[in-house]
């Protein structure tokens, strides 16, 4: 039987300690800013909400330093000479940014600006596309792990099929993908896209921890 998680909402219409999803829900859906997480149970929960927003997300990324694929046969584990990107939305649309890590030695390679109104997807494409300009232009070829499907598919279509609406709020979000598509359509690569196995390997080197 799957155990129940817990949720923190430190920044909502109300906050606290939630025992559902859809009690946190009502919290953050449709607040702007909106900052929460969830935990394995209440203990973990309740302490993360005393310590804070800032904090549990540093404890996360702390623990991500060190994935169980580590303990794993060599040839099980991710490639260790690879760069691993994601995306943290919050909200959806929300505040959106994204980053790239050096699989092997977790080094931050690279991190986005907080775009408004954008959504994870769209931030995952874009690690993909910003990851491949980036190492194109360090003359680099590293592969890359996402742990996006829908990133990895618009990448190969050279499109980002967003339903989002651009907006006077959204558009410096908007041109920069206006620049991941024209990039796409200008440059050829031969850089390797791979889907990261969390269920096997954890979350992925790059993630935010907020989740």
């Amino acid at each position: 039987m799957a155990k129940n998680k817990f949720y923190v909402v430190w920044k909502g219409k109300e906050i606290g300690v939630f025992s559902t999803w859809d009690s946190c829900k009502m919290q953050i859906e449709g607040f702007k800013g909106a900052q929460y997480k969830s935990f394995p149970d209440r203990s973990s929960a309740e302490s993360a909400f005393r310590a804070g927003y800032e904090a549990s997300c540093q404890q996360a990324t702390a623990a991500a330093a060190t994935p169980s694929y580590e303990s794993m046969p060599e040839n099980l584990r991710p490639i260790g000479q690879s760069i691993a990107v994601d995306a943290a939305c919050s909200g959806n649309p929300g505040k959106m940014e994204f980053q790239g890590v050096f699989v092997e030695t977790k080094t931050h390679l690279f991190k986005s600006p907080v775009y408004e109104q954008g959504t994870n997807n769209i931030g995952e494409f874009l690690a993909i596309v910003y990851c491949l300009a980036w190492q194109k232009k360090n003359k680099i070829q590293y592969p890359i792990y996402s742990d996006s499907v829908n990133a990895q598919k618009w990448v190969r279509e050279g499109v980002c099929k967003t339903k989002i609406v651009e907006n006077d709020k959204n558009r410096p979000l908007f041109d920069v993908i206006r620049w991941a598509e024209r990039w796409l359509k200008e440059n050829s690569f031969r850089v390797p896209i791979y889907k990261w196995r969390t269920e096997i390997w954890g979350e992925i080197p790059a993630d935010f921890g907020r989740k």
